[in-house]
């Protein structure tokens, strides 16, 4: 039987798309990890071996293969872990394969099982709401995710209470969505006396999305129009905030 978990790769600002693959065979034990992992995710056969002997759990005396697909494109980070381990567990037989393929799952392990915050969730969001799957993430990012990608987020402070929740015999609560900070505020355009020409265009432009070229001589009032301009616009959705980042 071969398990299979999705994860994602960054390339710069890109995500994309990784599949774990885990079987287990009958041979000599070892824990075999292939498909270009740097030094980071070769560790993680430590970490993994650590976590789910701290759950009480231990590999089989058999031979472990876990390939992270493509095998052609290069694997870099921690956050690899969490879908090392559960392609693991499901190939084992300790949680059900089926479950996971409605997921993403990013996230690292410490020794003790518990899932550790990692770069990019962002990211690794809004990919799984392209691929509109659900995300399984770090218990602190939960907030993170679930304000920029919209999609279902299982964040899980320990492998426990993740293996506990796809049982159905611990219910993980959804993480609110995050609040971004409010924007500063600049001058307000009912400051602006007269130049009812010129506001007349930047309500035209903030209403439409259209752009705006101010030509004039020096005071004429330009650089103050144009601060005002973020004062008639509204909020930024999470999508168009994550955009202009």
């Amino acid at each position: 039987m071969v398990a299979l978990v999705q994860t994602v790769a960054y390339l710069g600002l890109e995500a994309r798309s990784v599949e774990v693959q885990c079987q287990i065979a009958p041979g000599l034990p070892k824990f075999n990890l292939v498909g270009l992992p740097d030094k980071a995710v070769n560790e993680s056969r430590e970490r993994v071996h650590s976590a789910l002997a701290a759950m009480g759990l231990s590999l089989p005396p058999k031979r472990i293969t876990i390939n992270l697909s493509p095998a052609d494109l290069p694997k870099e980070g921690s956050h690899y872990d969490l879908p090392i381990a559960l392609a693991l567990l499901a190939a084992m037989g300790v949680t059900d394969a089926e479950q996971l393929t409605d997921f993403v799952a990013v996230g690292e392990l410490a020794l003790d099982g518990r899932i550790v915050p990692t770069p990019g969730v962002l990211l690794a969001a809004i990919h799984a709401s392209g691929l509109d799957k659900g995300l399984i993430c770090p218990a602190a990012q939960g907030s993170e995710a679930s304000w920029a990608s919209g999609v279902p987020v299982l964040a899980a402070p320990d492998i426990i209470s993740l293996l506990n929740h796809l049982k159905g015999v611990q219910q993980l609560l959804p993480p609110p969505p995050g609040v971004a900070d409010a924007p500063a505020h600049g001058p307000d355009l009912k400051q602006v006396k007269g130049q009812e020409t010129a506001k007349r265009a930047l309500e035209i432009a903030a209403a439409g999305g259209h752009n705006l070229l101010m030509i004039g001589p020096p005071g004429a009032g330009k650089s103050l129009l144009a601060s005002c301009l973020p004062g008639i616009l509204p909020d930024l959705t999470a999508a168009e905030a994550l955009g202009i980042m």
